[in-house]
């Protein structure tokens, strides 16, 4: 099969002689119809590369095949899909290829009517929103969506423009809170279409003062999609005087991070959620946590039925052309910052 992988010299290279993988225990094969691109996907090449592994996380295809174990899925079913690329362990794992694997509890099927172009926007922001909200070390909050459970406690998304910003937004309504969110004036209307209850501008310099005074001081919770020493100083601005946690999608900034010791910052890796460590350098390593794969499991399941119901959609997409040899120009344009408030997919089959 054709597949993009890390190239010996650093970045990415299109190989056309790699072997189809088998599915092991618990996985599936599928044959991969579109591919979304993340900033992720620019992120491991430029810190993580490892030669011969596929890149990419989000891809939406057919089951071709499923491994022992597998009960929900069998081959000829529409489903969308997160994997993590570029792993030293397990150089199968990937999106950019025309078949690609993915665990049972990573992937969900999707509507008939769903094409594949709008379904592989989704496995990233499901996974890494719904991490970051209900789980540790992100802001564990009880998810309430039980009639005559919700509270209406406000939660800020900063960056709400962003994949996993709309995403978080929709899973926040879901669950009974009211999600408010900082963007550009310009993607106001489309953070407002995803169930933002407010959006502040975050250019302006008193956005921060501006939240704590709309929260009556009562801030509590804030996912920084962003995470930048800029955004994240205005989430602490933000918070109540009652301090709070905030998580963030990279490691906080030390000279902000420490400013207020009644704030518990924390970050995360979405690849916690296959339940088994996390080989990266550093502080990107991680141990197992199989409560992440438990939830992880829980919540692909109960995002099946979300995208059966309406309940959730995906962000804006972008369709380019070129197949897995188009990939790069999205990266470098995703790296040089020309992509904004939407997603770039890549059909591969027609």
């Amino acid at each position: 099969m054709k597949a993009l992988v890390g190239a010996e010299a650093g970045g990415y290279r299109l190989a056309s002689d790699l072997p189809v993988p088998t599915p092991r225990p618990g996985e599936i094969l599928c044959r991969v119809h579109a591919v979304a691109l993340n900033p992720l996907d620019a992120k491991v090449i430029d810190y993580s590369q490892v030669p011969g592994a596929l890149g990419g996380c989000d891809f939406a295809g057919t089951v071709v095949a499923a491994g022992a174990g597998v009960t929900r899925f069998r081959a000829g079913d529409r489903v969308l899909a997160v994997t993590f690329p570029m792993d030293a362990a397990d150089k199968a794992a990937g999106a950019f290829a025309e078949y690609a694997l993915a665990t049972e509890g990573l992937a969900c099927h999707i509507p008939d009517a769903l094409p594949f172009t709008d379904a592989t926007a989704m496995g990233l922001a499901i996974a890494t929103a719904g991490l970051a909200l209900f789980q540790l070390p992100g802001l564990a909050l009880p998810f309430n969506a039980a009639p005559g459970t919700a509270t209406g406690e406000v939660v800020l998304v900063s960056g709400g423009a962003t994949a996993t910003g709309t995403m978080a937004t929709q899973l926040l309504r879901i669950a009974g809170y009211t999600p408010i969110v900082t963007c550009s004036p310009s993607n106001d209307a489309l953070c407002a279409s995803f169930g933002a209850a407010a959006t502040f501008d975050y250019h302006s310099a008193s956005c921060g003062a501006d939240i704590r005074v709309h929260t009556d001081n009562g801030l509590r919770h804030v996912l920084d999609c962003v995470t930048d020493a800029a955004s994240m100083k205005t989430s602490y601005e933000a918070i109540g005087a009652g301090g709070g946690a905030y998580v963030a999608l990279e490691a906080p900034t030390a000279a902000v991070k420490y400013t207020r010791r009644d704030v518990r910052a924390d970050w995360l890796m979405a690849p916690s959620l296959l339940g088994v460590p996390v080989h990266k350098k550093g502080a990107y390593g991680r141990p197992s946590t199989p409560a992440h794969k438990q939830f992880g499991t829980q919540l692909f399941a109960q995002a099946e039925a979300w995208l059966r119901d309406g309940a959730i959609r995906h962000h804006p997409v972008e369709i380019r052309e070129g197949g897995l040899a188009g990939i790069t120009d999205g990266v470098d344009d995703m790296r040089l910052g020309k992509v904004h408030a939407k997603k770039l997919v890549l059909p591969l089959l027609g």
